[in-house]
């Protein structure tokens, strides 16, 4: 039961890691690893709608992850004899299983641990956690394929071998023991059961409804951020202004003067240069629409957002069918202090240069004096802070 519960979502969780990747355009070099070789996915234009795409992919994809956490661990309990056999091998064929099991574990427990500590930003290892991450995922998608195509006939005859229905009915002390196997999973001489086979369920079943429970939240938004107890950017906020971020502008440098009346906005486009004020940008054509922020760490928060059309923007700058727009920040260091859209993120008309979310405002710390929001876009690529963009033809 717990390989058939692993093997329908964990295709789920690899496929939306590597759609995440391709969601940040590495055809711009701002993907994390940029250089993949031979492992480089086929590209496509990552959509605009529907606004909430991205927010589900990853949604899906941490959620999912950590409510797996607790059936790995069961799995991993179930074939401990197997793992610990010892000598761990007595032929070719079972060297081959070997290497394969050790990347099969290692590589799931390897992304479990670190994808934890990165939803957390808590980056407790010495690499880049990207590069380690795609990488890893990469090892043990490889891995998991072999595997399942060795044993997923043992596992349907497992599956077929006894009724769900009545395990289920299946009482502790009328729990018994699996007739000896091959792989030497069973006891020689078993002791009597300290739980029953539907116990067993329930346990597993139960920790991971409690995690879903407590991460669940996070991406949902709204009230259900009450219980999402394991979000990364805190709980619950009641005010509209004070919503989760990625990075406030102390840890990103922003001084004062940055920020001040000598902030201007600069578009071009080729040799073409505009400079704007901010009331300027809030004397031109204002748009206002719901949009969410999405981050790779799971979380997510819808906001009404209102400022300028970056088609608007464009048009301003003579630039009428830009196929990028290049977007740098005031903050000065850091991975993500840029963004590349692509045409269509610049022309679909909900994507923004915001100067106002919730009818106030930005706060500094969600970007004023402007940010860009896109409808699907990953969360560090909603530039804070702006100063410039840069629109292109090619």
């Amino acid at each position: 039961m717990f390989g058939s519960v692993l093997l329908a979502a964990l295709p789920v969780v690899i496929v939306t890691g590597l759609v995440s990747y391709v969601a940040y355009a590495p055809w711009f070099g701002q993907a994390y690893p940029a250089h993949v070789g031979w492992l480089r996915l086929p590209y496509f234009t990552w959509p605009t709608r529907p606004i909430w795409l991205y927010r589900l992919n990853q949604g899906l994809h941490v959620g999912l992850g950590l409510v797996l956490v607790p059936v790995v661990l069961a799995k991993l309990w179930s074939v401990a004899p197997r793992l610990w056999a010892w000598p761990p091998a007595r032929s070719l064929a079972q060297v081959l299983e070997r290497l394969s099991l050790l990347l099969l574990v290692g590589g799931i427990l390897f992304e479990i641990v670190t994808g934890v500590l990165d939803i957390q930003y808590w980056y407790a290892f010495p690499f880049d956690f990207y590069t380690a991450h795609y990488f890893g995922g990469w090892v043990f998608t490889g891995a998991f394929l072999a595997h399942v195509t060795i044993k997923l006939p043992k596992l349907v005859r497992a599956l077929r071998s006894r009724s769900l229905r009545r395990e289920l009915r299946t009482s502790r002390a009328d729990t018994r023991p699996e007739p000896p196997d091959p792989d030497g999973l069973v006891a020689a001489e078993p002791a009597s059961a300290t739980l029953s086979r539907r116990g067993a369920l329930a346990v597993v079943g139960g920790g991971s409804t409690l995690i879903a429970v407590m991460v669940a939240g996070q991406s949902i938004g709204g009230t259900a951020r009450r219980v999402a107890l394991l979000a990364p950017r805190g709980g619950y906020r009641d005010t509209p202004e004070d919503f989760p971020i990625n990075q406030t502008a102390a840890a990103a440098a922003i001084t004062p003067a940055d920020i001040g009346s000598g902030w201007r906005l600069t578009l071009t486009s080729g040799t073409r240069i505009v400079q704007l004020e901010r009331p300027q940008l809030l004397a031109m054509a204002q748009h206002t629409a719901a949009l969410p922020i999405a981050c790779v760490e799971g979380w997510s928060t819808m906001q009404t957002w209102t400022g300028v059309r970056l088609r608007d923007l464009a048009a301003l700058v003579g630039a009428g069918h830009p196929s990028s727009a290049h977007v740098r920040s005031l903050q000065r260091g850091g991975a993500f202090n840029q963004a590349t859209l692509q045409h269509n993120q610049i022309r679909d008309p909900d994507a923004l240069l915001a100067l106002k979310v919730n009818g106030t405002d930005l706060p500094l710390d969600h970007g004023y004096p402007a940010r860009v929001i896109v409808p699907a876009l990953p969360g560090v690529h909603n530039t804070k802070w702006v100063r410039s963009i840069d629109f292109r033809d090619s």
